[in-house]
Protein backbone atom coordinates (compact mmCIF):
# COMPACT_ATOMS: atom_id res chain seq x y z
CA UNK A 1 0.00 0.00 0.00
CA UNK A 2 0.95 3.48 -0.47
CA UNK A 3 0.51 5.76 2.59
CA UNK A 4 -0.16 8.77 4.06
CA UNK A 5 1.12 9.83 7.37
CA UNK A 6 0.05 13.03 8.16
CA UNK A 7 1.93 13.10 12.28
CA UNK A 8 3.67 16.14 13.67
CA UNK A 9 5.16 14.21 16.45
CA UNK A 10 8.84 13.45 14.89
CA UNK A 11 9.84 10.09 17.34
CA UNK A 12 6.27 9.23 16.73
CA UNK A 13 6.14 9.58 13.03
CA UNK A 14 9.70 8.40 12.12
CA UNK A 15 8.72 5.18 14.30
CA UNK A 16 5.80 4.39 12.47
CA UNK A 17 7.77 5.21 8.47
CA UNK A 18 10.00 2.57 9.50
CA UNK A 19 7.59 0.15 10.66
CA UNK A 20 5.48 0.50 7.86
CA UNK A 21 8.33 0.30 5.10
CA UNK A 22 9.43 -2.95 6.81
CA UNK A 23 5.92 -4.24 6.48
CA UNK A 24 6.44 -3.64 2.67
CA UNK A 25 4.32 -0.22 2.31
CA UNK A 26 5.22 2.94 0.46
CA UNK A 27 4.86 5.91 2.90
CA UNK A 28 4.94 9.25 2.72
CA UNK A 29 4.99 11.76 5.49
CA UNK A 30 3.84 15.17 6.25
CA UNK A 31 3.58 17.06 9.74
CA UNK A 32 1.31 19.76 9.44
CA UNK A 33 -2.52 20.06 8.35
CA UNK A 34 -2.24 22.53 4.57
CA UNK A 35 0.40 20.04 3.40
CA UNK A 36 -1.44 16.86 3.93
CA UNK A 37 -4.38 17.92 2.32
CA UNK A 38 -1.95 19.37 -0.70
CA UNK A 39 -1.04 15.73 -0.88
CA UNK A 40 -3.79 13.86 -1.14
CA UNK A 41 -4.96 15.90 -3.76
CA UNK A 42 -1.74 15.78 -5.90
CA UNK A 43 -1.26 11.73 -5.12
CA UNK A 44 -3.41 8.50 -5.36
CA UNK A 45 -3.38 7.05 -1.03
CA UNK A 46 -4.46 3.57 -0.55
CA UNK A 47 -4.83 4.89 2.91
CA UNK A 48 -4.51 7.89 5.23
CA UNK A 49 -3.44 8.05 8.92
CA UNK A 50 -4.36 10.88 10.25
CA UNK A 51 -3.33 12.94 13.61
CA UNK A 52 -6.06 15.26 14.89
CA UNK A 53 -3.82 17.78 16.73
CA UNK A 54 -1.71 19.06 13.93
CA UNK A 55 -0.37 22.84 12.75
CA UNK A 56 -1.80 24.95 10.65
CA UNK A 57 -5.11 23.22 10.01
CA UNK A 58 -6.44 20.24 12.37
CA UNK A 59 -6.93 16.90 11.22
CA UNK A 60 -10.76 17.26 11.68
CA UNK A 61 -10.97 20.42 8.94
CA UNK A 62 -8.28 18.29 6.61
CA UNK A 63 -10.85 15.64 6.78
CA UNK A 64 -13.24 17.29 5.99
CA UNK A 65 -11.95 19.26 3.29
CA UNK A 66 -10.63 15.48 1.50
CA UNK A 67 -14.62 14.24 1.93
CA UNK A 68 -15.68 17.36 0.38
CA UNK A 69 -13.39 17.24 -2.66
CA UNK A 70 -15.08 13.40 -3.28
CA UNK A 71 -11.84 11.92 -2.15
CA UNK A 72 -12.70 8.54 -0.91
CA UNK A 73 -8.97 7.32 0.56
CA UNK A 74 -9.81 4.80 3.47
CA UNK A 75 -9.07 7.54 6.48
CA UNK A 76 -7.62 6.07 10.32
CA UNK A 77 -8.06 8.72 12.39
CA UNK A 78 -5.15 8.08 15.05
CA UNK A 79 -5.04 10.09 18.05
CA UNK A 80 -4.65 10.83 22.02
CA UNK A 81 -8.26 12.45 22.39
CA UNK A 82 -10.38 9.53 22.97
CA UNK A 83 -13.05 10.95 24.21
CA UNK A 84 -16.28 10.02 23.05
CA UNK A 85 -17.46 13.37 21.26
CA UNK A 86 -14.08 13.06 19.25
CA UNK A 87 -14.76 9.60 18.10
CA UNK A 88 -18.42 10.45 16.93
CA UNK A 89 -16.57 13.77 15.52
CA UNK A 90 -14.31 11.93 13.49
CA UNK A 91 -16.23 9.01 12.15
CA UNK A 92 -19.46 11.45 11.32
CA UNK A 93 -16.50 13.80 9.54
CA UNK A 94 -15.96 10.60 7.07
CA UNK A 95 -13.35 9.09 8.91
CA UNK A 96 -13.39 4.95 8.34
CA UNK A 97 -11.56 3.78 11.39
CA UNK A 98 -10.04 5.60 14.66
CA UNK A 99 -7.54 4.25 17.31
CA UNK A 100 -6.22 6.29 20.19
CA UNK A 101 -2.61 6.44 21.14
CA UNK A 102 -0.68 4.56 22.70
CA UNK A 103 -1.04 1.58 20.07
CA UNK A 104 -0.04 -1.65 19.27
CA UNK A 105 1.67 -1.41 15.85
CA UNK A 106 0.75 -4.86 15.13
CA UNK A 107 -3.35 -3.68 15.39
CA UNK A 108 -2.78 -0.42 13.51
CA UNK A 109 -1.32 -2.46 10.54
CA UNK A 110 -4.23 -5.58 10.68
CA UNK A 111 -7.02 -2.02 11.05
CA UNK A 112 -4.96 -0.71 7.90
CA UNK A 113 -5.11 -3.72 5.97
CA UNK A 114 -8.61 -4.19 6.72
CA UNK A 115 -9.36 -0.63 5.26
CA UNK A 116 -7.17 -1.78 2.23
CA UNK A 117 -9.71 -5.02 1.97
CA UNK A 118 -12.74 -2.86 2.28
CA UNK A 119 -11.71 -0.34 -0.46
CA UNK A 120 -10.90 -3.14 -3.13
CA UNK A 121 -14.38 -5.30 -1.62
CA UNK A 122 -12.88 -8.18 -0.36
CA UNK A 123 -13.48 -9.59 2.60
CA UNK A 124 -10.22 -11.72 2.99
CA UNK A 125 -6.39 -11.20 2.98
CA UNK A 126 -6.14 -13.72 0.06
CA UNK A 127 -5.97 -13.13 -3.10
CA UNK A 128 -6.63 -15.86 -5.64
CA UNK A 129 -5.75 -15.19 -9.46
CA UNK A 130 -5.20 -19.28 -11.43
CA UNK A 131 -2.58 -21.00 -9.70
CA UNK A 132 -1.22 -17.35 -7.89
CA UNK A 133 -2.70 -16.85 -4.51
CA UNK A 134 -1.22 -13.82 -2.61
CA UNK A 135 -1.34 -13.61 1.66
CA UNK A 136 -1.52 -9.84 1.53
CA UNK A 137 -1.24 -10.33 5.58
CA UNK A 138 2.00 -12.58 5.87
CA UNK A 139 3.06 -11.12 2.99
CA UNK A 140 3.70 -14.65 0.90
CA UNK A 141 2.73 -15.39 -2.73
CA UNK A 142 2.36 -19.29 -3.93
CA UNK A 143 2.28 -20.40 -7.67
CA UNK A 144 1.19 -23.83 -8.23
CA UNK A 145 1.33 -24.61 -3.89
CA UNK A 146 4.76 -23.48 -4.01
CA UNK A 147 5.96 -19.74 -2.60
CA UNK A 148 7.36 -17.76 -4.80
CA UNK A 149 10.23 -14.73 -3.06
CA UNK A 150 8.99 -11.08 -4.17
CA UNK A 151 10.76 -7.90 -3.55
CA UNK A 152 8.84 -5.34 -1.64
CA UNK A 153 7.88 -3.92 -5.15
CA UNK A 154 7.36 -6.99 -7.06
CA UNK A 155 4.66 -7.96 -4.31
CA UNK A 156 3.43 -4.68 -4.43
CA UNK A 157 3.07 -4.82 -8.32
CA UNK A 158 1.45 -7.73 -8.54
CA UNK A 159 -1.16 -7.02 -5.84
CA UNK A 160 -1.92 -3.69 -7.99
CA UNK A 161 -2.31 -5.44 -11.19
CA UNK A 162 -4.05 -8.53 -9.94
CA UNK A 163 -6.80 -6.43 -8.13
CA UNK A 164 -7.16 -4.49 -11.06
CA UNK A 165 -7.43 -7.13 -13.38
CA UNK A 166 -9.25 -6.27 -16.60
CA UNK A 167 -8.25 -2.19 -16.21
CA UNK A 168 -5.02 -0.94 -18.22
CA UNK A 169 -2.67 0.39 -15.28
CA UNK A 170 -0.59 3.42 -16.79
CA UNK A 171 3.09 3.58 -16.10
CA UNK A 172 2.27 7.14 -13.61
CA UNK A 173 -0.02 4.98 -11.73
CA UNK A 174 2.56 1.99 -10.82
CA UNK A 175 5.01 4.39 -9.92
CA UNK A 176 2.74 6.38 -7.45
CA UNK A 177 2.14 3.09 -5.64
CA UNK A 178 5.79 2.04 -5.61
CA UNK A 179 7.35 4.54 -5.02
CA UNK A 180 7.54 7.53 -2.25
CA UNK A 181 8.68 11.28 -2.24
CA UNK A 182 12.46 11.56 -2.89
CA UNK A 183 12.59 8.14 -4.15
CA UNK A 184 15.30 7.57 -6.88
CA UNK A 185 12.81 6.22 -10.54
CA UNK A 186 14.91 5.13 -13.10
CA UNK A 187 13.01 5.64 -16.84
CA UNK A 188 12.35 1.92 -17.18
CA UNK A 189 11.56 0.48 -13.39
CA UNK A 190 8.37 -0.84 -14.45
CA UNK A 191 9.28 -2.72 -17.02
CA UNK A 192 12.42 -4.45 -15.31
CA UNK A 193 9.70 -5.52 -12.37
CA UNK A 194 6.76 -6.55 -14.87
CA UNK A 195 10.07 -8.67 -16.34
CA UNK A 196 10.84 -10.34 -13.15
CA UNK A 197 6.93 -11.44 -12.46
CA UNK A 198 6.46 -12.41 -15.67
CA UNK A 199 9.94 -15.06 -15.05
CA UNK A 200 8.46 -15.97 -12.10
CA UNK A 201 5.26 -16.84 -13.07
CA UNK A 202 4.20 -17.10 -16.79
CA UNK A 203 5.05 -14.73 -19.78
CA UNK A 204 1.60 -13.89 -20.64
CA UNK A 205 0.61 -12.65 -16.99
CA UNK A 206 1.28 -9.20 -17.35
CA UNK A 207 0.33 -7.95 -21.28
CA UNK A 208 1.74 -4.31 -22.36
CA UNK A 209 -1.01 -2.29 -23.91
CA UNK A 210 1.67 -0.33 -26.08
CA UNK A 211 2.16 3.40 -25.51
CA UNK A 212 -0.50 2.79 -22.20
CA UNK A 213 0.40 0.58 -19.73
CA UNK A 214 0.07 -2.82 -18.18
CA UNK A 215 -3.24 -5.14 -17.79
CA UNK A 216 -3.82 -8.49 -16.53
CA UNK A 217 -6.69 -10.48 -18.03
CA UNK A 218 -10.14 -10.44 -16.09
CA UNK A 219 -10.50 -14.62 -14.97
Amino acid sequence: MRILLVEDDNLLGDGLCSGLRREKNVVDWVKNGETALSAVIDTQYDCIILDIGLPRMNGFDVLQKIRESKIDTPVLILTAHDGTNERVKGLDTGADDYMVKPFEFTELCARLRALARRARGKASEALQYNNIRIDTAAYTVEYNDEEVPLSRREFTLLIELITNQGRVLSRHYLEQKLYSWGDEIESNTIEVYIHHLRKKFYSDLIKTVRGIGYIVAKE
